[in-house]
C-alpha cells in the first residue's frame, strides 16, 4: 500500500476562484475559503485519480483526537471522502456544516 505523499502546493480554487497559498505544516488539499478539494488522489497525495471532479463539502464531523473533519462527496462520479479541516478554514462554514440538513 502506497503512503501520504506530501503535497503542499498553491492553486487556484475551481469552485470560489480564490487563490489558495501552501499550508505550511502539512499537505493543502482543499481551499479553505469555501471548502471545496478536487478529487485527484487515490491515496492522499499521489495524485493519480482519474476523475478530476469537485468534491463538495457536504458535513463535517468533530472527532476528538483530529478536531473536525470535513466530508465531501465528488460531484463528478459521487466518491465519499474525508480530510481533516486545516487551521485557517473559514471556521463559521465548518460549524454550518456540523449541522446535517435532511
Amino acid at each position: 500500500m502506497k503512503q501520504f505523499t506530501k503535497r503542499d502546493e498553491e492553486f487556484v480554487c475551481e469552485n470560489c476562484g480564490k487563490k489558495v497559498l501552501k499550508l505550511g505544516y502539512t499537505s493543502r488539499d482543499h481551499c479553505p475559503h469555501c471548502l471545496y478539494s478536487k478529487h485527484v488522489d487515490n491515496m492522499p497525495g499521489d495524485r493519480e485519480a482519474e476523475c478530476r471532479g469537485l468534491l463538495k463539502p457536504v458535513q463535517v464531523e468533530l472527532d476528538s483526537k483530529k478536531g473536525y473533519v470535513i466530508i465531501y462527496k465528488c460531484e463528478k462520479c459521487g466518491a465519499i471522502r474525508k480530510n481533516k479541516a486545516a487551521v485557517d478554514d473559514d471556521k463559521d462554514l465548518l460549524i454550518k456544516l456540523t449541522v446535517c440538513d435532511k
